[in-house]
């Protein structure tokens, strides 16, 4: 990296930066952008309980678990199981116990949820023309591919035993 100018601007500095360690910094402040904006977004709910429904809506057929959520979230089952409550007070979800397993709670969206949506569903239109004003069809794909690529390689590092991955400092022979 070339040396930095102190009149440059932040953006600038970025732009000198490796591509890797730019957008890895970049995806940082993107996910604080996008959640505080987020959170003015709805009267009722925040991004975070936003996101866990518009999960739920991925589950075709039997309704998931907080497991299932938590894994499509890339979120602890504590986290994931904190927000089901707040929803589930609000009226948003329902909760009943695994018919064969009565350990696992499955979630579904309440008919209330369905309506909420529908409240926002034009106001959800036009926050996504402007989120990606500029952006193509493809440059959309590019980066939706990019992103995967890098959310298999953490869950790839996630499933690495615990020492894999880890660089020992050489041993001196001459000792």
């Amino acid at each position: 990296m070339e040396e930095i100018n102190q009149s440059m601007s932040p953006r600038d500095v970025v732009a000198e930066m490796d591509g890797r360690y730019a957008l890895f910094g970049l995806l940082f402040a993107l996910q604080n952008r996008l959640q505080a904006v987020g959170d003015t977004f709805y009267e009722e709910i925040t991004s975070k309980q936003f996101f866990l429904m518009a999960c739920l809506n991925l589950f075709q057929g039997e309704a998931p678990t907080v497991q299932d959520l938590a894994q499509v979230m890339g979120s602890s089952h504590q986290n994931v199981k904190q927000i089901i409550n707040k929803l589930e007070q609000k009226g948003f979800v329902s909760v009943v116990p695994d018919e064969e397993d009565r350990r696992k709670l499955r979630i579904s969206l309440t008919e209330y949820a369905a309506v909420t949506g529908e409240k926002y569903r034009a106001k959800e239109e036009e926050f996504m023309a402007g989120l990606f004003a500029g952006v193509t069809e493809e440059e959309a794909k590019q980066a939706f591919l990019i992103m995967s690529r890098l959310e298999a390689n953490l869950m790839r590092m996630k499933a690495v035993p615990e020492n894999a991955g880890k660089v020992e400092k050489p041993k001196d022979e001459n000792l």
